[in-house]
């Protein structure tokens, strides 16, 4: 008996392991957006528990919230876009880029 383990890989065609490297690469994927959600909500509870000691700290919590509307707008609703940088532009111009 050996106890050397084989190598499956090497015994599989090209095409299976091209697909077993992409069904990784899709799980590392998925652990990592699973995380991010987590830190994502655990901000956002944060953000709402604690209220906000001064304006520059509200334009972050506004920004954040801004971010996910831009993200949610299709891509052809240039104005609500521009709408959106023009006011980033008002909190980096007032307030010191907060």
């Amino acid at each position: 008996m050996k106890d050397i383990p084989v190598d499956l890989d090497r015994h599989r065609g090209m095409a299976a392991q091209k697909a077993t490297d992409l069904r990784r690469a899709i799980a590392v994927v998925e652990a990592h957006v699973r995380e991010l959600r987590e830190r994502e909500s655990d901000l956002e509870n944060r953000m709402m528990t604690a209220p906000s000691a001064s304006w520059p700290e509200a334009a972050v919590k506004t920004r954040h919230l801004l971010n996910l509307y831009t993200a949610s707008l299709p891509s052809e609703d240039a104005r609500h876009h521009a709408l959106v940088t023009a006011l980033f532009d008002d909190f980096a111009r007032l307030g010191g880029d907060a």
